[in-house]
Parts: C-alpha cells; sequence; structure tokens
C-alpha cells in the first residue's frame, strides 16, 4: 500500500511540473491558462485532502513545494481575459487555495480564528490584485453572480464548513458542480439536522448571515433546502432554528474535531 501511494504520489508530482503553465518547462515564457490552473488544483486537492474534506496541513508544511508553486500561479494569472463562468471557477478555487495556505503558514493552529484578521484584514495576491478573503467573497463572488449556491462551495477551514470539493471548479462544467456540491451539504445529515419526532430543523448559521443571499433566488430557510432534497423534503411547517458555527480547524490531524460542536 505504501509503494503504490508512493507512485501515485510521483505520478501527482510529474504532472504538476508538466502543467504549472509552462513556468518549468517553457521558463516561463509560456502564459498561464484556466485550463493549466484547473489541472494544477485538481492534482493538489487529491493529493493533499481525502474523501471527507479534510486537509493534511502538518503534510504540506513539511513538503509545501506543490502549495507554494500553485498560489504562485493563482497571484500571477490574468483573469481578465477568461471568460466569465472561468472567472467564478477561478475564485471559488483561488479563495480555497488561499484559505489553505495562509493555515499552513501559521500552522500549527486550533482554529482560523487563532489567526487575526483572517478574513477581513490581511491581503492576499490572486488573480494579480490584492485581496482579503472578504473581498474575494463579496466583490468578485457574491456581488456579481447573485448565486447561493456558492455558499456550499467556499471553504473557510472549519469544521461548519460543507465539504471541501476534491476536484478543482471548471467553467464549463460549473453549474453542475455547484449543484452537486449544494445537493451533498444539504443532505448531509450533520449539516442539515432534521428531528422530525420535535418537528425542528436545524440549518448552519450560513443561513441567517446570508439570508438577503438565499431570499434573493427566490427561496430561502426550508424551501431553498428542499430544492436539494427532491427525495427526502423537510415539511416546511417545522419550527427552523440554526446551531453555533464550529470554527475548529477541518485538520486531518485531529478527526475528532470533525464532529459538529452542536452534536
Amino acid at each position: 500500500m505504501k509503494s503504490t501511494c508512493s507512485i501515485f504520489g510521483m505520478f501527482w508530482a510529474v504532472l504538476l511540473i508538466l502543467v504549472l503553465g509552462g513556468k518549468a518547462v517553457a521558463g516561463g515564457n509560456e502564459p498561464l491558462t484556466v485550463a493549466s490552473i484547473t489541472v494544477q488544483t485538481t492534482a493538489f486537492l487529491q493529493k493533499f485532502v481525502n474523501k471527507e474534506g479534510k486537509v493534511s496541513y502538518e503534510a504540506l508544511q513539511h513538503s509545501p513545494e506543490l502549495l507554494d508553486a500553485l498560489l504562485s500561479n493563482i497571484a500571477d494569472f490574468d483573469v481578465t481575459k477568461a471568460e466569465a463562468a472561468d472567472q467564478y471557477a477561478f475564485y471559488l478555487n483561488a479563495y480555497n487555495i488561499l484559505v489553505i495556505g495562509e493555515v499552513v503558514k501559521n500552522y500549527p493552529l486550533t482554529s482560523v480564528q487563532d489567526m487575526p484578521g483572517f478574513f477581513n484584514r490581511v491581503r492576499m495576491r490572486v488573480g494579480r490584485e490584492m485581496l482579503t478573503l472578504d473581498q474575494i467573497e463579496t466583490d468578485k463572488l457574491r456581488k456579481i453572480y447573485d448565486d447561493p449556491r456558492l455558499h456550499f462551495a467556499l471553504v473557510c477551514g472549519t469544521n461548519s464548513c460543507p465539504r471541501l470539493s476534491r476536484t478543482a471548479y471548471v467553467g464549463k462544467d460549473l453549474f453542475a458542480q455547484l449543484n452537486n456540491q449544494a445537493r451533498f451539504a444539504l443532505l448531509d445529515p450533520s449539516y442539515v439536522q432534521v428531528d422530525d419526532a420535535k418537528k425542528v430543523v436545524r440549518l448552519p448559521e450560513i443561513f441567517q448571515w446570508y439570508e438577503s443571499d438565499f431570499r434573493a433566488s427566490g427561496n430561502s430557510g426550508v424551501m431553498y433546502v428542499n430544492q436539494f432534497r427532491k427525495n427526502n423534503r423537510i415539511p416546511t411547517w417545522y419550527t427552523v432554528e440554526y446551531y453555533p458555527y464550529n470554527w475548529s480547524l477541518n485538520d486531518q490531524k485531529h478527526p475528532d474535531s470533525a464532529t459538529m460542536a452542536s452534536k
């Protein structure tokens, strides 16, 4: 098993060298492309994120080369030349990778809250601009695309976030990818907690924090959730409660922390 994992790791490493946007192969003369960054991002996620969406921060801190190369390409990519759907996908991917990069830089820690200003003061280079995570989420995504599904795709390094996808978002597949991501989260009994005996449904606090986003889509609360639960709808008369956010780090090293704080 060990040798198989080693071979798999070597395969991705070689693939990454070949697709770093031409930097390693052509000495930086070839421009970065959407396709090269997409392949690079998926390879990175496959290597360092497990099926539960937990990140191997410790492994990344010891071997940061692939992360550093990806962060460099995210910083230098000319996003203005990409199609609208590719820009949407780029910023979703960039947000998730930048979160991982900042956590690794400050690791070990138990929560992103251990990093003051993590969301609203720390500026990072992305698409040739210096932006905070909040600016990426609000200015590059929420204000432009008016799509609440993005809240199930952005992963801010906590155990209350939806599962981190191990596949990069791609412009041409984005509609289906976002639907699948939302469906997976909203069918997860630890994410949407239904108590039929008490006729209560407990939703994550993002439904409170971003209520205007969900309402603008035409549905909010349970009605929004039910769009993705066709065979397992929640009665709309159930009482809605919001469980507290679990800010513990989505770290492979501490699997027990994956349990929701409210459970």
